[in-house]
């Protein structure tokens, strides 16, 4: 399973932007108004960051609990993990676990096409699960029978 089969899944989501420069307390407001959990960060139609509510609760810790005048360049991640829609999607939970990423942006041809969240991901895995197991118990269902298997001159060994 690839980035693209989450993708076709989730179907055309908006992109959430914000500039750098931006007050840090706007981006608080539009991710509360939005509920989202985290904005691209573009400067001149560029990917340079990715605030989420992790690195807006350490800038307020670090800032003694309020936000103050900060923007969102103090606060954002300026080297956000990426992917493409051709990246397995078994890379992209390895990738999300050990960074502890919840949110990656998913670049194609130097576009953001999407932002895929761990939960799009573990989704995926557990649909896949499923059709697997309904598959598997279809399969064992329709084994046939001991007195069946020995009247269709199956072999036994």
């Amino acid at each position: 399973m690839k980035v693209t089969d989450i993708l076709r899944v989730k179907g055309d989501m908006p992109l959430f932007t914000i500039d750098p420069l931006d007050p840090l307390a706007h981006a608080v407001q539009t991710m509360a108004e939005k509920d989202i959990g985290s904005l691209l960060v573009l400067d001149h139609g560029d990917l340079v960051g990715m605030l989420t509510f992790r690195e807006v609760i350490q800038a307020i810790h670090r800032n003694g609990g309020v936000i103050g005048d900060s923007t969102v360049r103090s606060a954002m991640d300026d080297h956000p993990l990426t992917c493409s829609p051709d990246t397995e999607l078994d890379e992209v939970r390895r990738m999300m676990l050990e960074s502890h990423a919840r949110y990656i942006p998913v670049i194609s041809n130097r576009k953001i096409q999407s932002v895929i969240s761990f939960y799009d991901v573990a989704k995926a895995v557990v649909d896949s699960q499923n059709f697997e197991n309904k598959m598997l118990k279809a399969y064992i269902r329709d084994w046939p029978a001991e007195g069946d298997a020995e009247s269709q001159d199956h072999v036994k060994v």
